[in-house]
This record gives C-alpha cells, structure tokens and sequence, in this order.
C-alpha cells in the first residue's frame, strides 16, 4: 500500500482534487485542501492550475507532514476521502467501418508495419493523408477493426476537425472527449489542457490501445494527444502531409479502374455492371478514383430513386465556380441536377451555413414546410449522399457538398433569399434557445425574456429542457457567429444569454467560450455600460474561471461588475462581486473572497423592500453568508466560519431550499471536523445523505459518505 505522506501520494490525491473541482463535492475538497496548505505553509499559497505548480505544492506538503506528526494525521484524514484510482476503462471502439471496401492493400501492409514495429520509445504514429474522398477515414477504421485483437484495451476514435461546434477541436476539447471515452466521468476531468494532457498520459501509460484522430489540421492540433507510451498506436489522418509531424507516412491515392469498377459491383451488383457496361468509363472517368464519387454515383446505375420521381431538377450550371477535376463537386452536382424542386431547394437553404448537425424541425422552419415533410426530404438527400446521418439521428454536410450547396443557392435564390434563409434559420434557433433557457431556469433573471410568440410545450421540464439547450449547443455557435456575421447584435446578445443555464447546469465551457468572447465585445460595441454588457461579462467569467484562467475571470468579473454599476442594477453587481469572491475562493485567496463576500453583502443592503430584486435579497444573503463560511474555513478562523455556516443553514431550512440546506450541512460538518469535533459533524452528514438521496445527487453523495467516514472512523 502506498504510503499517504509519500510525494507519490500526495501529488495523486491533489491531482485527484483539482480534477473534481467541476462539482460542488469537487469545489468543497478544492477548498478543504488549500486551507491545509495554507496552515502548512502558514502563508498564502496560490492554488495550482499546472502540473508543475502542483508537485511544488506537493514539496510543501510532503515537508510539512514528515516534520509535523499532527499535520500528517490531518492530512491523511484528509485523503482518505480523496479518490484516487485510475479511470474505470471500458473498452472504446471506433465507428463502425463501411460496408463495401476493395483495394488500399499497399496502405494496409504499412499500417501493419507501423503497428508491428519494436518498441523504442519513439512513439507509435502514422500519418494517412489524401484528398478529401479519397477515403482516408475509411481506412484508418477499416484497418483498426481488422487489427481489433492488437489492441485489447479498445479503440478511440476523436473527430477533430468536426467537432460539432462550428470549429475544429482545440487540444484541451479533443482530451475531454477521449477521456471520457476512456471511462473518466466527467466531473472527474481536470479543467485546464496541461492536467488534461497529464491525466491522459497516465491513463493510457500500460493500456494496449489504438487512437485514431481524424480530420487533423496541424502538427500543433495534435502534439499534446500524441504518447509514448509503448502498446498504443496513434493513426493521424489528414488531408496533406503535416509539417513538424514525426510520423510514418501513408499515402491514400485515387483508386484504379479496375479497383473502382470492383466496389462498383460490390455496390450494385454484377447484373447493373453489365447492363450499364457502355456508360461505365464515363462514370469512372467523371469519379476520379473516389469512393464516396463512385458510392454516389451507384444508385444511378440502378434506379434514380424516390427523389426523382417527380421531373427532375434541371438547373443550368452556368456560373457555377465547379472543377470536374474536384470529385466530389462533381458528384454533388450529378446528384443535384437529378433532385425534385423542393428536394433542391432545401438542400440548397441548409447549405447556406455550417449547421454542424441539424434536424428536420429546424430545416422545416427555414424551408417555410412542415415537419414530416422536412424529415422525407433529408432522408432522401441522405440516400442520395447529398447530406450524411449522425450518430443522434441528425444531418450534415460534407465540407465540399456543402460548398456546393451554398454555390447553387447563390445563383438559384440571389443575395436576398439568401439572405432571408439564413435570418430564418437564426430566428429558429433563437427562439428555442430562448424558450428552453427559460424552462431550464424559470426563476432566473439571467436569462432572456420569455418571447411573447415562443414555441409552446418545447420542453417537459428543467432537465428535458437543458438537455435541449445541450444538444443544440453546436448549432447555437454557428447561430451566435452567424448573426455577427450579419449586423444582428441584438440576435447575438439573446442567443449568448441563453447559453447560461447550460453553463451554469451542463459545463461546456470550452465549446462555449469562443462565442462568450464574441457576445462580450458586440455588447461593448453596441450596449456598453448596460445589464447585458454586465451579464455577458459575468458569464464569461463564469467559465473563464471554470477552465481555471483566473486571470482573465477575474478581469471580466471586474467588468461585469463595472457595467452592473453603471447600469444601476444592484442585484447584477451584488453578483459579479459575489462571482469574482468564487474565483478567489478556488485560488485559495482566502481572505481577499472573504473580503468580496462581505463588499457584496454591503451591497444588498442597498435594496429597499419595494426596490427591483427585492425578492431575491434573502436567499442572496443566505448565500453569501455561506460563502463567508467558506472562507473562513479556509483562513483557520473556525468560530467565525461556524457561526456563518449556522446562519445560512438556518435560512435555507426556513425557505425549504432542501439542495442548499444539504450543502450548508456540509459546510458545517467539514468546519467541525476541521476543529476536531467529528461527534458533533456526524448528524449533520447524515441529515445532509438523507436530503440529497432524494435529490439524486449522486456526487455529493459520494463525497459526503467519505466525510462521514471521517466522522465516524479513528482520528489517527
């Protein structure tokens, strides 16, 4: 068993601390552990947000409880209930592999040859690189499924360049995901990309695995997920060769005739190879050697199918900016011209932007259909190629068709049906945003206005509701740069105010942030000194602090609260100032959240009964002093500390608030441990176990029968 006050232990249980900061149970531990620190110390101490900041604070620690027999029993107190083990991993697996494959058996022996080759501490990395169509992806999968037996502990698979949120993963949100494909949950998953980096690398140290990052960009997209490791294999696969990437190359070409005319059958079978045996080197020629051109081009050589039933859709392609030398414009175009009129004309309004992944509600809502009549549409674009399923039941294009698609509405719809589209399709997700941010948090007066001719019935209820809110969340970025795009500031503003519940219940901050920093500098520009401004700067901060970029968080706070001020809404600067004592709080400065806590206190009082946020003043106070509780704990003033703790718990079990009062329970019972009185702590975990059992808090709940152990076991 590891010894509790070795280096190794300490640096485990702290990087397991600042893992879990994304959870209440997370945040309580966080602060536990830099009180501890601070007492150690016996000075302010910064909380780490880089590995090598943490193994420094492990050095203090680690000298402090071999020296101090007290300070290690406390310490090992501590850690007990502290999870430490690794990630529970499953077995991930990569997509599932095409149907009909032939050729590439040059590719495959080099990927076979990759994965075989004797460890030497140079990573395991192989590049596969070729034109979009020509089947890269395809590959990499296929291989991967066919050497499954390699790789025992699974197959990840991340999607860099299609992220899903209008952008192509950074490095910190390519970590998320493949930790969580590797079992972490996500709570469990540092904010900050070198912790990220750090917790990856552990995890798949002695793990026989395969990674494969599809659609990378740049050598510098994909350093920080490259390892060392010995038993796992990275295939890269990109577009062209990647300068600065030490890896081996394989190259995808165009398939030959002969291995085109092979998938061919495999598609549509020997009878329609020889009944289309004269057009056949047409077809191949206009392919170019491209799956996807060749998979598009087959149903052709069968049926036109249920698109074409009606007349086919004849556009002239004059002006068209088309190359026959691109196969995939050239297929998309093959199966354009063969689509009904409103088959074509809907592909061509969902094509005016990048929708990373929509659904027929909101293509029925900019083609001016209805919903069923959307969904038969989409699906036999999809059947043509001309759009692609997603794993939810949802459609995107290609990057190329798209292109097409946006080329033809141009020239088919003019500037002003497009523009009217594109407005439509901006006002869809708008109201939705709206209308579920308002179910998601009634109560809030972040959130927009309820819309006056919003959706009804849209969501069943808060969760139904933030679920809503999530899985639109990527098309709701392409929503926000969209309006900016076209001179909409007032679409932009309501668009970002209704991504706070989402913040606030569901994290997504990384996917979030980009479009935060645009809302903040349109309101700057258009509503400077207002509660917009304000409420977009606290919620930046808000996730600035969430990723640990303390700096900047605590910059934006300092703006919201400007703006509050100069807005002359209390309430929001109460807030902002509370906001900015939050962040302190996590970077272990004690003293300065406790001095926030009390400035935001002072400036409730600022409330007059018949004032605006009169009714949300007591809950407020109940809060903050709860905060100042926190703090205290964290500067050793434990009286003090528990006497704010009484007065929030007090107050929440008098609104019935049953969340609060367990978390101000929690408080309290982790002040008297802290002061040795683990008798008195007892009944407060166990009234605190009891209420959230009914909540479903299942994280807390964790947490707080570890503090009960701490209660009920020896105090050694």
């Amino acid at each position: 068993m590891l010894d509790p006050i070795s280096m190794a232990a300490i640096t485990a249980v702290l990087g397991a601390v600042g893992s879990g900061v994304a959870s209440e149970a997370g945040k309580w531990a966080w602060e536990t552990a830099g009180g501890l620190v601070r007492r150690m110390a016996g000075r302010e101490v910064a909380a780490p947000t880089r590995p090598e900041e943490r193994d420094a604070v492990a050095r203090i620690i680690h000298d402090s409880v071999r020296s101090d027999p007290e300070l290690a029993r406390t310490w090992s107190t501590f850690a007990r209930t502290v999870q430490t083990t690794g990630a529970a991993i499953g077995r991930p697996r990569l997509p599932a592999s095409v149907r009909f494959f032939t050729d590439r058996k040059g590719a495959m022996r080099l990927l076979d040859r990759e994965a075989g080759r004797k460890a030497d501490g140079r990573p395991r990395v192989a590049l596969l690189y070729g034109d979009d169509s020509m089947g890269t992806s395809a590959l990499a999968v296929h291989w991967g499924w066919r050497a499954e037996s390699l790789f025992p502990d699974g197959q990840l698979y991340v999607d860099l360049g299609r992220r899903g949120t209008g952008s192509a993963h950074t490095a910190g949100s390519a970590l998320r995901e493949l930790l969580l494909r590797l079992g972490l949950r996500d709570e469990r998953i540092p904010p900050s990309e070198p912790e990220r980096v750090d917790a990856f690398h552990r995890v798949v140290a002695d793990r026989k695995l395969l990674l494969v990052l599809d659609h990378a960009r740049s050598a510098a997209q994909i350093a920080p997920l490259l390892t060392s490791a010995p038993s796992v294999l990275t295939l890269v696969v990109a577009r062209r060769p990647l300068a600065g990437l030490d890896a081996f190359p394989v190259p995808v070409g165009p398939l030959g005739d002969r291995d085109a005319a092979r998938l061919l059958t495999k598609i549509v079978g020997k009878q329609a190879m020889r009944s289309a045996r004269a057009a056949l080197p047409a077809v191949l020629a206009r392919c170019g050697g491209s799956p996807y051109a060749l998979r598009a081009a087959a149903p052709r050589l069968l049926d036109p199918g249920p698109l074409t039933a009606a007349p086919p859709h004849h556009e002239p392609t004059g002006g068209l900016t088309m190359s026959d030398s691109d196969p995939v414009r050239t297929a998309a175009e093959d199966a354009y011209r063969l689509l009904r009129p409103d088959a074509a004309r809907l592909y061509r309004l969902m094509g005016l932007r990048h929708w990373p992944a929509f659904d027929a509600e909101a293509a029925a809502w900019v083609a001016g259909i209805d919903v069923d009549a959307a969904e038969e549409l989409l699906g036999g674009l999809a059947d043509a190629l001309l759009l692609e399923h997603t794993d939810n039941g949802r459609y995107r294009y290609r990057p190329s068709v798209r292109a097409h698609a946006e080329e033809a509405a141009y020239r088919h719809e003019g500037i002003a049906g497009c523009s009217a589209a594109t407005s439509r399709a901006v006002e869809y997700y708008l109201r939705l945003s709206v209308t579920a941010a308002r179910a998601a948090l009634p109560e809030s007066w972040r959130v927009p206005d309820a819309l006056a001719d919003g959706p009804d019935g849209a969501c069943a209820g808060r969760g139904d509701a933030v679920a809503r809110l999530a899985a639109e969340l990527p098309n709701l970025v392409e929503a926000v740069a969209t309006a900016e795009e076209f001179g909409k500031p007032d679409m932009v503003l309501t668009l970002c105010r209704a991504l706070w519940p989402l913040q606030l219940k569901a994290g997504h901050h990384e996917a979030v942030l980009p479009t935060l920093r645009i809302g903040t500098a349109v309101a700057d520009a258009q509503v400077p000194g207002s509660r917009t401004a304000g409420a977009l700067h606290a919620q930046l901060a808000h996730t600035l602090g969430e990723l640990q970029l303390g700096d900047e968080a605590g910059a934006e706070a300092a703006a919201a609260a400007r703006d509050e001020r100069a807005a002359g809404h209390t309430r929001g600067l109460a807030s902002a100032i509370e906001f900015l004592g939050l962040l302190r709080l996590r970077q272990w400065r004690f003293a300065d959240a406790y001095d926030c806590f009390d400035e935001a206190y002072a400036v409730l009082d600022g409330i007059g009964p018949d004032d605006e946020g009169a009714a949300d003043v007591p809950r407020a106070r109940a809060l903050l002093e709860r905060h100042r509780g926190r703090a205290l704990r964290g500067l050793g003033r434990l009286d003090e500390a528990q006497e704010h703790a009484r007065r929030a718990l007090a107050a929440f079990r008098a609104n019935g608030e049953a969340y609060n009062t367990a978390r101000a329970l929690t408080d309290l019972a982790e002040i008297l441990l802290a002061a040795e009185e683990p008798a008195a702590a007892l009944p407060l975990t166990d009234e605190a176990i009891r209420i959230l059992s009914e909540e479903n808090a299942d994280q807390h709940l964790e947490y707080l029968r570890r503090l009960r152990e701490r209660c009920s076991g020896p105090q050694e």
